[in-house]
């Protein structure tokens, strides 16, 4: 199989759109993340809604905050954009090259569709996991990629946040 251009030019556009989209919407995640951490921890209830950690932010000076972890998350969506239509692009045209067929049918897009996906989540997810650990710090504490990744209990804490079943 020859370089694809074309395969090149989707997975770049994808992972440029994911850039945009993920910039604009990333202060509602981080407010939709750290709220359902709270839920998750089990004790007392701070937030009673999304909009009462968007209000927090503002009412203490920290509106900025809600972007903490906006590099690691655009690095995230960026690589995983990229790699699942790259990868799509990819499985699809090693089908049809393989099976002879000029179309592919829904089975085989379902499977070329998964196994991108399972691609792009292997290499993606360790990313997702400190960009979700760095939404969830204090408003204003958040630290940087790298030292997230090699905190304390480092890249095995993280891997095992990002691999469970490992």
């Amino acid at each position: 199989m020859a370089f694809d251009l074309e395969s090149l030019s989707e997975a770049t556009s994808g992972a440029i759109g994911a850039l945009v989209s993920t910039t604009i919407l990333y202060p509602l995640d981080t407010c939709k993340t750290k709220y359902q951490a709270e839920l998750r921890a089990r004790h007392r209830q701070k937030y009673r809604n999304i909009s009462d950690v968007f209000w927090e932010a503002i009412s203490s000076g920290q509106i900025l905050s809600l972007y903490q972890g906006l590099g690691t998350k655009n690095l995230q969506s960026f690589i995983s954009q990229f790699v699942y239509f790259y990868g799509y692009s990819f499985f699809k045209r090693l089908y049809l090259e393989k099976s002879g067929n000029k179309r592919i049918g829904a089975k085989a897009n379902l499977l070329v569709a998964a196994a991108a996906g399972a691609c792009t989540v292997i290499v993606t997810q360790p990313l997702d996991t400190a960009s979700s650990r760095m939404q969830t710090s204090a408003f204003g504490k958040s630290e940087g990629l790298w030292k997230t990744l090699s905190e304390a209990h480092g890249a095995r804490h993280l891997m095992v946040l990002a691999y469970p079943f490992f």
